[in-house]
């Protein structure tokens, strides 16, 4: 059920431009992109100022290697960083090469010779590739959108072209990130689909926005290499777009305007979703913070302060009674029972 309503919610998303795109040009072409773009900033900066107040009054890095302690015990500086540089590295490490997921092991039950069942745990890179590939195919395509955004061109985007489209096959130039990115998003949706143990965690907000990126990717290479697309009016109107001018370009297809409309949805989702891991990431204090707590006292902001009571006075108010106890005290006392014998002469 949680598929079928992500499917639904999809298919009324790619249905609204299809049908009234014709008639509603200037919303799906000026005011949705507007909208979907404050949306976006505005909601990011939102969600980041919040995450950013956020007390952490505690250390809490997660770590899998030996701490800093002792001279002779070897310290993992990778897995439990003792300063602000290895804290760093690790960082980049996880964003730059997910690894994490590198590390990721398979569960499963199988069958041993003797026809028992036993848990098994095995090595799972085909969800790390699948991921690197994604996210990294993903930053390649929107940069290459910019030779759409911007007039002049930028001096990245004929290098990114160059690299990406140097196997040629036909016209238009095949673009490798376009096959790995659809592949990539296919594993991931088909992973969710094949696997029972993973179906039954998915969520409909996992679902939704993988369907929607799946349907962004599948009709951006429909555009490209199936159904032409005027590319100098879509420039045209991607200029005047961002440069506030904007102008409502003659008749581009209907599939544009779906393509142009799920990439909007897709910015109004993202602040709210599972998306921003890609902005949460560094702020998470299980991964941002130095595993420092055996050098320097960390001492809770929070602690507000509390009345206590040292031995010394515990000592100084019940020495009489600890005394006449047997047990040992601290300090000498005057016995107080030649006083009590004058009080009662007196």
């Amino acid at each position: 059920m949680r598929f079928w309503f992500s499917l639904f919610v999809m298919l009324i998303l790619i249905a609204i431009p299809w049908f009234v795109s014709g008639t509603a040009t200037v919303f799906f072409a000026v005011v949705m992109p507007y909208i979907a773009l404050v949306v976006f900033l505005v909601g990011i900066a939102l969600k980041l100022l919040k995450w950013s107040r956020s007390a952490v009054p505690f250390r809490i890095p997660t770590t899998s290697g030996q701490q800093k302690s002792l001279s002779f015990i070897k310290n993992d500086k990778l897995e439990s960083p003792p300063n602000a540089f290895w804290t760093t590295m690790r960082m980049a490490a996880e964003i730059l090469f997910f690894r994490s997921l590198f590390r990721n092991t398979a569960t499963d039950i199988k069958e041993d010779r003797n026809g028992e069942e036993r848990v098994v745990y095995g090595s799972s890179k085909y969800l790390w590739a699948a991921g690197m590939a994604f996210h990294y195919t993903f930053l390649i395509i929107v940069l290459r959108h910019f030779d759409y955004f911007s007039d002049p061109t930028p001096f990245f985007v004929p290098w990114i072209n160059a690299f990406d489209g140097w196997v040629q096959i036909g016209l238009p130039v095949l673009y490798m990130t376009d096959a790995l990115f659809l592949a990539a998003v296919g594993y991931l949706f088909v992973r969710r689909v094949w696997d029972p143990k993973i179906r039954y965690i998915t969520m409909a907000q996992d679902w939704f926005p993988l369907l929607l990126i799946l349907s962004i990717g599948t009709t951006g290479v429909l555009m490209r290499y199936f159904m032409k697309t005027d590319i100098v009016s879509v420039k045209e109107y991607a200029v005047s777009l961002f440069g506030a001018q904007p102008t409502v370009p003659a008749e581009l297809g209907t599939i544009f305007w779906i393509h142009l409309f799920l990439v909007c949805c897709l910015l109004i989702y993202f602040p709210f979703s599972k998306l921003m891991h890609m902005a949460g990431v560094f702020l998470s204090p299980t991964r941002n913070l130095a595993n420092n707590n055996r050098m320097k006292q960390h001492v809770n902001p929070w602690n507000y302060d509390v009345k206590v009571h040292t031995y010394a006075e515990y000592e100084e108010e019940f020495h009489t009674v600890m005394k006449a106890a047997g047990l040992p005290l601290e300090k000498e006392y005057a016995d107080p029972k030649p006083a009590a014998k004058e009080a009662e002469k007196e």
